[in-house]
């Protein structure tokens, strides 16, 4: 056996889809995470990775290593709806940024548009003032 190698093989641990669910909810109801962490015996790095994971997708982010689970016909028919819904939303929101660039946009040249009107309305007083000063001095 070579030096430096033990004997117990080291195979990660497995956990279940319910365990980790179980752990979130802890974490997500306060605890902290090095209190679960000790409780349960699993790395901090994998509690925050399963919370990270479960805000994002919920409980069907939580699955155990290993081969996806076969995909049913009704549950193809939910992703692709939920695919549809996630599209939709993000459809949503990309209308809403551009809504709100044409707003900032919008602001930006009305207040220009009010600064050249001035400065328009500031040339023809001048230029009145200017004409009223040579009509003095002419007389």
């Amino acid at each position: 056996m070579e030096p430096g190698v033990s004997q117990k093989s080291h195979k990660p641990r497995v956990f279940t889809s319910e365990f980790k669910l179980k752990a979130v909810q802890r974490l997500l109801k306060g605890e902290s995470v090095a209190a679960v962490s000790s409780d349960l015996s699993v790395a901090r790095k994998d509690l925050y990775a399963w919370k990270r994971a479960y805000r994002i997708g919920g409980a069907p982010m939580l699955r155990p290593r290993g081969r996806p689970p076969k995909v049913t016909q009704a549950s193809a028919a939910r992703d692709r709806n939920m695919s549809e819904l996630e599209r939709a939303r993000q459809r949503i929101a990309e209308l809403e940024r551009k809504v709100g660039k044409q707003e900032l946009e919008l602001d930006f040249f009305g207040k220009a548009l009010r600064c050249v009107e001035q400065a328009e309305a500031t040339d023809q007083l001048r230029s009145a003032n200017l004409s009223k000063r040579k009509q003095r001095k002419a007389n």
